[in-house]
């Protein structure tokens, strides 16, 4: 795909060139292609073939590049999991502790503050 698109910028390149060269020297190469009479409908039959020259271009670089985003993204995603995986490789979990909680003392009364404690130096 990559291909295509670079010849067909060139060749829109190519053409849009050969028709400025056509219509700087008119006079002597009009004559050799049949068109001293020059006429609106062959210059829109010149610039619309142009033109769809053009978009067949743009078309093929827009889907060159779409292909090359998606594969950006699947590699990101790729790398993203292969680095996930060296984390956990480094960093193996410990297993939890089973630690009594600490009972609270029934006399407190929840939603009361203790008193202020007060520290001197001395």
């Amino acid at each position: 795909m990559n291909r295509i698109a670079q010849y067909l910028q060139l060749a829109v390149l190519v053409y849009f060139l050969l028709l400025l060269i056509l219509f700087l020297g008119f006079e002597t190469l009009g004559e050799m292609f049949g068109m001293v009479p020059l006429i609106p409908e062959s210059i829109v039959t010149i610039l619309l073939s142009g033109f769809i020259l053009f978009l067949a271009a743009w078309g093929a670089t827009q889907a060159q590049k779409s292909k090359l985003n998606g594969q950006q993204k699947k590699l990101i995603a790729e790398m993203n999991e292969v680095k996930a995986k060296l984390y956990d490789y480094e960093h193996p979990k410990a297993p939890r502790s089973t630690k009594p909680v600490p009972q609270k003392n029934q006399d407190e009364i929840p939603g009361i503050l203790k008193p202020r404690q007060n520290f001197t130096d001395q």
